[in-house]
């Protein structure tokens, strides 16, 4: 028996040997004192006895017994040899009575590589055990800029909070948002019984996912995957179901764990691709079904420009495609369970499209939509990297070049004010636009940044401080709101007058994407040829985003803004052609150079000639975080950020 039981563990070690010198990988088990050869660790901690995963083990503190095993822990010595008799004697001791003597590993990076007990370890992962007791000493490393150790550090400081230290996250702030999302904090620690609910939790998703292929695919840990089905399942339903119901719901969002393993990209789709009195014509000829199309808001149209906005919008559709739509409005309530349970009344109503109006609402939508999976849900978001759920978003950082020229051609002292919303993807490329703007026109044109959603703020303080007249704010006049803080607007002798406003043509927008969806030009994963997130992208050239300009603008400047939109919409000028640098005089775009939509969309930089710089979550009001949580921008310290905070 231990002899074919030896023999089989040998094949799975030859197996692996083999494929790895295929591969051109080292095919034995990584050496510790090699890898920390190459870095400095900062000091020792024995963690003491405990159970860890095996999943976990992947190598041996020295090189000694390295060449006795492949890469998967799997004996090479022949049969007979004294190590393979010592193996079949561990083999045949571990299933009488189990081996209960502990080994003894090192802890680096949050993987375990063992000083003593090397045919254990081997003797238990061929009987597929999950666990191993082991004395722990961890090797700390010296904090650095090195990704993988910066995650390390984030998840010592979970370890001490939970003493788990099974579950691995490629991405800075995971271990933080699986607190939140367990309902705890970064001061709470965690007592026994919680332990073993996650522990139980953990391992039958653990199960599930590995049965799903989860381990064969790249660029991805289990933990990364965990954190995702929890952004959509509360912890505190998932942890009492059982493993073929988590299946279940893996099955549903497996498209979107397989777009974990790419890099958060987003495939941006620039224009849409039919005229926008295709489906008249056509309803003249042949009458198809009509299409019920539901818009979905967060917050009553009367109480947010936003929303507003995106009501004339649905109004517009209904009066233009009145005959092949039926449309209707509904408001979430203020919690993600109400809004989930909206979601799927609306879905039962049979509804073909479903829009959600804002970030806030993708948890509801990607639920929902992994459920009903033939009913088309698009959410209003810049870079959401979903494929179950479109995303679609206007390139304002167009009309913002556009007023940034007014306002730079009209400015009398070269400052200018710019008071930014929500730190997110999108905002900032609107800023440097601007900036740009006003740098074409007058090269010594300063933006002054301020942000309206910080703790502690006072813009038009700051901005009488430094004598700003011309100031960019928010770029919607609010439904029953009779102030002048919207667009480009001027305040001298204490009198604000209004010069220019971008312009969001939403209506536009629903028309020429409800086209595209009932005509079936409207590009997918499909027509792309792979899995992929998707996002509407639509600018100026598709006539869903314009500027308006008073008539206190002077002439010259407004045929000047007329020449630069039409070489915009023509894809003749860009606003972001080189060369451009950064606040640190970095050049971020060479003088031959212009820069990719991905990177206008995704850039977390401010321009040289922008005097501020992006805030911290923390430093942001209660009532922003969610938003800033869910699409903020991945930025460095404060200090590699720029200057003041106005």
């Amino acid at each position: 028996m231990a002899y074919e039981e030896y023999l089989k563990a040998q094949k799975a070690g030859q197996k692996a040997f083999k494929k790895n010198i295929a591969k051109g990988l080292y095919p034995y088990l990584p050496v510790l004192d090699d890898i920390l050869s190459l870095t400095d660790t900062e000091c020792e901690i024995n963690l003491g006895i405990m159970d860890i995963r095996l999943y976990q083990v992947i190598g041996t503190s020295t090189a000694g017994r390295t060449n006795a095993f492949a890469s998967n822990f799997m004996p090479l010595l022949d049969f007979g040899s004294e190590f393979a008799n010592k193996w079949s004697v561990l083999q045949d001791a571990q299933v009488e009575e189990g081996i209960r003597d502990a080994i003894k590993v090192y802890e680096y990076l949050n993987k375990y590589y063992v000083i003593e007990g090397n045919k254990r370890v081997s003797v238990l992962k061929y009987l597929d055990s999950p666990t191993v007791v082991a004395e722990v000493i961890r090797k700390v490393p010296k904090k650095s800029d090195d990704l993988e150790i910066q995650i390390y550090y984030e998840f010592m400081d979970f370890y001490d909070l939970t003493k788990i230290s099974y579950v691995q996250f490629s991405k800075l702030g995971s271990y933080e948002k699986l607190l939140k999302a367990t309902g705890k904090d970064k001061t709470q620690k965690w007592t026994d019984v919680e332990r073993l609910d996650f522990s139980s939790f953990h391992s039958i998703f653990y199960k599930a996912y590995k049965e799903k292929g989860g381990l064969k695919l790249e660029n991805i840990t289990c933990g990364d995957a965990l954190l995702f089905y929890l952004s959509l399942y509360s912890y505190s339903e998932a942890k009492e179901l059982t493993m073929a119901q988590i299946k279940k719901h893996l099955d549903k969002i497996w498209p979107e764990i397989i777009l974990l393993t790419g890099e958060d990209t987003v495939e941006l789709v620039m224009d849409p691709k039919e005229s926008t009195n295709v489906v008249k014509s056509v309803i003249n000829k042949i009458i198809p079904a009509k299409k019920k199309i539901a818009f979905v808001y967060d917050k009553d149209p009367k109480a947010s420009d936003w929303i507003y906005g995106h009501e004339l919008g649905r109004l517009h559709l209904d009066s233009v495609l009145g005959d092949a739509v039926e449309t209707k409005s509904f408001l979430a309530e203020d919690t993600e369970t109400k809004a989930e349970e909206l979601l799927e009344q609306i879905c039962k109503e049979k509804y073909d499209i479903i829009f959600t109006a804002t970030p806030q609402l993708i948890k509801a939508s990607l639920k929902a939509a992994t459920a009903h999976p033939q009913v088309k849900f698009l959410n209003c978001a810049p870079n959401s990297p979903h494929n179950t759920v479109r995303t679609y978003y206007t390139r304002l950082y167009e009309a913002k070049f556009l007023t940034g020229i007014i306002a730079g051609a009209m400015c009398e002292n070269n400052k200018i004010g710019y008071i930014a919303d929500y730190p997110i993807y999108g905002m900032t490329a609107s800023i440097n636009a601007f900036a740009l703007g006003a740098k074409m026109v007058n090269p010594y044109a300063k933006i002054y940044l301020s942000w309206s959603t910080l703790k502690l703020t006072d813009a038009e303080q700051l901005f009488w401080n430094e004598q700003i007249n011309y100031i960019s704010a928010q770029e919607m006049v609010a439904p029953h709101g009779n102030t002048k803080n919207y667009g480009l607007y001027s305040i001298h002798d204490g009198e604000k007058t209004n010069l220019a406003m971008p312009i969001y043509n939403w209506g536009v927008f629903y028309e020429r994407l409800v086209n595209s969806i009932i005509q079936g030009t409207l590009p997918t994963e499909e027509v792309a040829g792979e899995s992929k997130a998707m996002n509407y992208w639509w600018g100026l050239s598709a006539g869903v985003i314009d500027v308006f300009c008073s008539k206190r603008i002077p002439a010259e400047t407004k045929k000047l803004v007329r020449l630069i939109k039409n070489l915009i919409k023509q894809g003749i000028f860009h606003p972001f052609v080189g060369p451009i640098a950064d606040q640190n005089s970095i050049e971020r775009i060479s003088d031959t150079d212009v820069l990719y939509p991905e990177d206008i969309l995704t850039m977390n930089w401010l321009a040289e000639n922008v005097v501020g710089r992006i805030p911290t979550l923390e430093e942001l009001k209660d009532s922003a975080k969610p938003v800033v949580e869910l699409r903020g921008l991945d930025t460095a310290t404060p200090e590699q950020k720029g200057t003041s905070l106005l």
